[in-house]
C-alpha cells in the first residue's frame, strides 16, 4: 500500500501541474490513464459500479464523481481531481482541489480550509482514538470559517478493495464508533461547500452537486494508523 500510494502521489503531482485554462476534462482523464499505465498500475474507478471514466473531475459546484467529457476549464474555475489505483492487488485513493488560473479570494479560502481540515482529521487518526474523533475534528475546523461539511458522502477504509469498512464521516460527535487500531488504513476525505451542506445527484446518475449551486472543494489522503502515529501514504 505504501508503494501504491507513492505511485499515486506522483501521478497526482503531474496531473496538478497540467491543469490550465483550455484543457478539457476528457484530456485530463486520458492523461490520468496514461500515467497510471506507465507505472504498471490499473485505474481503480473505471468500471467501479459502472463508473465510466478513469478519474473524477468535479468543477465548481460539483462535489464529487464528476464525469470527464468535453467540458473545457476556464479562468476562475476550481476543479477537484479524485483518482485511485490498483497496484498488485492493493488500492490507494487521493483527491485535490486546484485553481484554474486566477480565482477569487473566497474560493482560495474554501480550498485552504478544506485542505487544512483534512490534516486536522489526520491528526486524530491515532491508535486508541475513536473513528468519530476524525469526523469531529474536520467538522469543527470547517464550520469555524462559515463553510459546511457534506453529509451524504464519506471517507472509507481501503486495502485490497477500493472501499472497505469502516465508513469515515466528516461530521459528528467525538469518541464514537470503532476504536482505531494499528494497521488500519483509511481514506480520509473532507468535502466542503461554500453554502449549504445539502447535495443532489445530476441526471447522469453519478455527479453530486451542491443544492444551492455554491462551490465545493475536496481533499483526500490514504492514511495508515501506526503505533508511531498517522502516516500519510499519499503525501
Amino acid at each position: 500500500m505504501r508503494r501504491a500510494s507513492k505511485i499515486l502521489a506522483g501521478i497526482m503531482r503531474k496531473l496538478q501541474r497540467l491543469i490550465k485554462v483550455g484543457i478539457s476534462t476528457a484530456e485530463i482523464d486520458q492523461l490520468a490513464r496514461g500515467l497510471a499505465e506507465k507505472e504498471n498500475t490499473i485505474p481503480a474507478f473505471k468500471g467501479y459500479k459502472g463508473f465510466p471514466a478513469n478519474i473524477c473531475t468535479s468543477i465548481n459546484a460539483e462535489i464529487v464523481h464528476g464525469i470527464p467529457g468535453e467540458r473545457v476549464l476556464k479562468e476562475g474555475d476550481i476543479i477537484s481531481l479524485d483518482f485511485g489505483i490498483n497496484y498488485e492487488g492493493f488500492f490507494s485513493d487521493t483527491a485535490i482541489t486546484v485553481a484554474v488560473g486566477k480565482i477569487d479570494s473566497r474560493l482560495k479560502k474554501l480550498i485552504a480550509v478544506t485542505k487544512t481540515a483534512l490534516h486536522c482529521g489526520i491528526k486524530e487518526a491515532r491508535v486508541n482514538n475513536y473513528l468519530s474523533d476524525i469526523s469531529y475534528a474536520i467538522q469543527n475546523y470547517v464550520e469555524k470559517y462559515g463553510f459546511s461539511v457534506v453529509r451524504q458522502f464519506v471517507g472509507h477504509g481501503i486495502g485490497r478493495n477500493l472501499h472497505e469498512e469502516p465508513e469515515v464521516p466528516n461530521f459528528g460527535q467525538p469518541h464514537q464508533g470503532p476504536q482505531l487500531k494499528s494497521g488500519m488504513v483509511l481514506a480520509i476525505e473532507p468535502m466542503v461547500n461554500m453554502g449549504t451542506w445539502e447535495s443532489k445527484i445530476m441526471d447522469n446518475g453519478w455527479t453530486a452537486v451542491t443544492l444551492d449551486g455554491s462551490a465545493s472543494a475536496h481533499f483526500e489522503h490514504t492514511v495508515a494508523i501506526t503505533e508511531a502515529g498517522p502516516e500519510i501514504l499519499t503525501h
